[in-house]
């Protein structure tokens, strides 16, 4: 269905923007006809958009539906009999959330994309993996916070995972060191939700005057950026406290969101973002939605050929980017680059994560 298993047996990031999109054209244009004959509110846009899904058209051409529809719809393409899982979005105190319903098929590609994604930049083998953060947020395995998704899809790649933290979000030394007694000398992959990594992680390492042996590790982290700019933090700051508490010094950053869980965007070693075989981006201008040139900032719209329980294929986000480059990056992976500039103006402010509140 949609060339998926063609896709998905291919390397992530092996395919040059012309074989990509000849590819992924016939891809979108199957899964826009599935959702069209699929879901009532779906059609019902497409068609006041005068848009027809049988009509060949280029990648660029295909409607979407904007983030925050997920709040006020709940849209389905699938019977709410089959609907083994609903996911969140993050939203501070007061915020509505999107809600994302998935069948079992729509979460086996999920996994199958992140496995496939992730493997290139960590390698094929599961590592002893220390999630920096509660394992209470894992309670209810049928209603999931974007956080909590983003832990348990992540958890699938690694091994004897460990939680850094306590039920009181504070660090639990007594399970840290015990889990880094055990994996002494091996490449370990640390997990976090990027503003809960700085905030209870680093500053509270800090604080204690403890340090962590971590310096083989690798961590993955995303979300949260903007907490962490309101309070003048940068990347290269983020990566300094992190070296300076635990000695790990090879970050990934990576962004997604729950609206496309799996098509997750990883941060390469250039610092570039990366679209897979299984996603992609085009970032568009303010005011006539056009696509943007190479280096010119816009609206980014995020492509996905994972969902099928639900119309969220094409959505454009509340986030502002730029394309950095097509087949061009050093670390030799092939596809779009892109970078994320923050929220546009006057947009909901998201959430980190879940937005842990203290007390």
């Amino acid at each position: 269905m949609f060339q998926f298993d063609e896709i998905a047996s291919l390397p992530p990031f092996s395919l040059g923007e012309r074989d990509k999109d000849a590819l992924f054209e016939g891809a979108m244009a199957d899964i826009t006809q599935y959702h069209f004959e699929r879901c009532h509110d779906y059609r019902k846009i497409v068609q006041g958009l005068g848009f027809d899904p049988k009509r060949p058209c280029g990648v660029s051409d295909f409607p979407f539906l904007p983030a925050r529809i997920f709040k006020s719809h709940e849209l389905l393409s699938a019977d709410r009999s089959d609907i083994v899982k609903t996911m969140t979005s993050s939203g501070t105190t007061g915020q509505s959330v999107s809600k994302i319903f998935l069948d079992r098929e729509t979460s086996a590609r999920q996994t199958k994309a992140l496995v496939r994604i992730t493997s290139d930049f960590l390698g094929g083998h599961r590592l002893p993996m220390l999630v920096i953060d509660s394992s209470e947020l894992l309670k209810d395995r049928k209603m999931f916070s974007a956080r909590g998704a983003g832990i348990l899809g992540f958890s699938m790649l690694g091994r004897d995972v460990t939680y850094a933290l306590d039920g009181e979000m504070r660090l639990n030394f007594e399970a840290m060191e015990a889990f880094l007694d055990r994996h002494r000398g091996e490449k370990v992959l640390l997990f976090g939700f990027t503003f809960m990594i700085w905030e209870h992680f680093c500053k509270a390492l800090a604080e204690s005057g403890r340090w962590l042996p971590i310096e083989g590790g690798i961590l993955v982290h995303g979300g949260g950026w903007k907490k962490l700019r309101a309070s003048a933090v940068s990347s290269d700051e983020f990566k300094e406290a992190l070296r300076s508490v635990c000695g790990v010094s090879r970050v990934h950053n990576y962004y997604g969101m729950v609206e496309q869980t799996g098509s997750i965007f990883m941060e390469c070693e250039e610092g570039r973002l990366h679209c897979s075989l299984f996603s992609d981006v085009i970032v568009r201008r303010h005011g006539d939605f056009s696509p943007c040139r190479v280096g010119e900032e816009g609206l980014i719209q995020v492509l996905s050929l994972l969902p099928v329980s639900y119309p969220g294929h094409s959505i454009l986000t509340e986030d502002a980017g730029l394309v950095t480059g097509v087949d061009d990056c050093p670390c030799g992976r092939l596809g779009r680059t892109f970078a994320v500039k923050g929220r546009i103006a006057q947009a909901e402010v998201r959430g980190c994560g879940d937005t842990y509140e203290r007390g």
